[in-house]
């Protein structure tokens, strides 16, 4: 634990510093830095600490109940060793499996959910089917309930990802500010409950066979609060699982074989994720469940299975409770202050955002020379440009989402319209998931492993840019599929909602579906590797939130799309976002491709300024 004492007196600063660790205490230190006898200082170092004039006051300084700012027992590389050592990753703690565990029972259950809404509101319940939803045997009809058709599904689907990916802004938030990550997993965690519970008892068979009068309402609240419980969990269990690595600073390790190695947090971080992202898409595959169980039992089934493995939350949570370390929130501070640089910022450039210097405007020495005194430092200022580097990189994510599978409900709207042989039309999402499943374990043993012994460095603007054109190949793919659709159907450019199937295999699906997720693995694991490094402890959750935004955003181009979203139009609904994403590509590599060589974690402890480098001048404060 660290604790810093500071004590102002009429003529100097002192500082005592008490440095604690489990094995061992440190000894007390004491600095002592002159002033003038005012006693006034204007800028100090730390800015939790503010003195205006000859008033002198102490504001809270948080005190950190962890070990990741203490480096006793750490040998810290050297420049020339930064340059020829290999560089490994560090071991997973055992809390952050277990807390991936978690991250696999909230997600198993959401796309499980998730993954059947388009036929529950799109088709009608198939005639001679079982009354709940299921169709035949033996027959190329689809599951359905409320029959509303493709546009409502869709403008339902899109409402249901753009609540589920706006909410997260509060959440991030909330959490950052007020009450700590874990306490919002808790309250995410008990929405999503009770959203759970409503839908099974909206999907009983005597309920739909009322009518959507009757079954449409409890599945709208359902997933309305399905939403909020996921937005206000999702941009907090990333961070609190990459919290429980406590030392974010390179170090050096001998190897049983004795070879020396530096254990690199930017690939602590990519493994790490990596590994979430696995147990994400575990979590996600149980839509093979709840599909199966809509085309064969009924859609109540396929729900109750979804709760079913979701109550395995509160169980996980409290067997990890006394193991897991908590970030306590920031309060207010943290963001208020870069609010305060950014729009210092803004103002100074005359909101000329597009200026190379634009962050060095309001760095303080700039400032005092303008007679303008603030109470953040150089560190400061280079925390908040990394943090709007990173959601400058996220504005180039929603063209990548509308790829990512299709826009909306019409990749299952697309594989109703195929000859199915019994099987689910929406069954192919599965395979994004066992596909990230197989190749996520490749890449983090096998594949940057083996880029790492060759100190071949895989960027993470690289790795996103990889992505995008991977996305680029999935929409291209399901651009071809909707016009062999369209060629094959005996309906023509009508073939959604023609009585008869195109006579081409939704197999051909896969590889939309495959590209897709292979996609996934580069951009999406990276965008939050992203958010958490280059982000202030305070505001991790909220930039997280930022980047799930980008989601948000998504469905919103989607719900404007809504009017086209339909036969004959259907091509160009795959083929534009291709396009515009294809073109994206180029630009974001060109823009970004700098930030591959920077220093991956936000570590403004090291660089801060002294407190005796300060200099008083008279001025206004900002």
């Amino acid at each position: 634990m660290s604790i810093v004492l500071r004590i102002y007196s009429s003529d100097c600063f002192v500082a005592l510093s008490v440095n604690r660790t489990a094995e061992a205490k440190a000894p007390i230190t004491e600095t002592a830095v002159s002033h003038p006898s005012s006693g006034s200082i204007d800028t100090v170092a730390d800015p939790a600490l503010v003195v205006s004039g000859n008033e002198k006051s102490l504001e809270t300084v948080d005190r950190e109940a962890s070990t990741d700012s203490s480096d006793d027992g750490y040998e810290f590389p050297t420049e020339e060793e930064t340059e020829t050592l290999r560089k490994v990753p560090g071991n997973l703690p055992l809390v952050a499996f277990a807390l991936c565990l978690v991250e696999f029972a909230e997600r198993a259950s959401y796309y499980g959910a998730k993954t059947v809404f388009s036929n529950f509101v799109e088709f009608p319940l198939p005639k001679g089917g079982n009354g709940a939803g299921a169709p035949p045997r033996h027959t190329q009809e689809t599951a359905g309930a409320l029959g509303m058709g493709l546009q409502a599904a869709s403008g339902l689907t899109l409402l249901f990802l753009f609540l589920a990916y706006v909410i997260p802004i509060f959440g991030g938030w909330w959490a950052d500010v007020h009450v700590g990550r874990y306490k919002a997993i808790i309250v995410g965690v008990a929405i999503c409950g009770v959203a759970h519970i409503i839908q099974v008892f909206g999907a009983i068979p005597s309920v739909l066979q009322r009518g959507a009068s009757n079954s449409a309402p409890p599945f709208i609240i359902g997933m309305i609060l399905l939403s909020f419980g996921a937005g206000i969990f999702k941009p907090n269990i990333a961070p609190t699982i990459l919290d429980q690595n406590r030392q974010k600073k390179a170090y050096i390790k001998t190897l049983k074989s004795g070879e020396r190695v530096i254990v690199d947090p930017e690939s602590t971080t990519t493994r790490t994720m990596l590994i979430f992202y696995g147990f994400v898409n575990v979590g996600a595959f149980f839509m093979l469940a709840t599909t199966y169980a809509e085309k064969y039992v009924g859609f109540w089934l396929s729900f109750l299975l979804a709760g079913i493995i979701y109550f395995l939350l509160p169980i996980l949570l409290f067997a990890v409770y006394k193991k897991t370390y908590k970030a306590p929130p920031a309060g207010s501070s943290e963001l208020s202050r870069a609010l305060k640089i950014s729009g210092a910022a803004l103002r100074q450039n005359k909101f000329q955002v597009w200026r190379k210097d634009f962050w060095e405007a309001v760095k303080p020495a700039n400032l005092r020379e303008k007679g303008i005194v603030v109470d953040w430092t150089d560190s400061n200022v280079r925390d908040v440009a990394r943090a709007v580097s990173a959601c400058d990189i996220f504005w180039f994510y929603p063209i990548w989402n509308l790829n990512d599978g299709g826009i909306g409900s019409v990749s299952s709207n697309q594989g109703a319209s195929m000859i199915t042989n019994g099987a689910p039309n929406d069954v192919l999402n599965n395979f994004n998931a066992l596909t990230i499943i197989f190749v996520v374990p490749l890449m983090t043993y096998v594949v940057y492993p083996a880029l790492q012994r060759r100190n071949i460095r895989f960027g993470p603007i690289s790795r996103i840019t990889f992505g995008f054109f991977l996305a680029t190949l999935a929409g291209l793919a399901g651009t071809l599929v909707q016009w062999r659709v369209y060629k094959l159907s005996p309906c023509g450019f009508y073939a959604s909602t023609c009585d008869e199937v195109a006579p081409i295999s939704i197999w051909w699906q896969l590889a939309n579906t495959i590209l897709s997720a292979l996609s996934e693995i580069f951009a999406n694991v990276t965008a939050y590797e992203v958010a958490y490094a280059r982000s202030p402890e305070g505001m991790r959750g909220l930039v997280m939130a930022i980047f799930l935004f980008m989601n948000a955003l998504s469905s919103a181009i989607g719900e404007i799309l809504l009017p086209a979203t339909k036969d004959p139009w259907l091509l160009w609904i795959w083929g534009a976002p291709t396009v515009a994403l294809a073109l994206q590509t180029v630009i974001f590599w060109f823009r970004f491709k700098h930030l591959n060589d920077e220093q991956y974690y936000v570590t403004s402890v090291e660089n801060q300024e002294s407190v005796g480098d300060v200099e008083k001048k008279p001025g206004v404060s900002v």
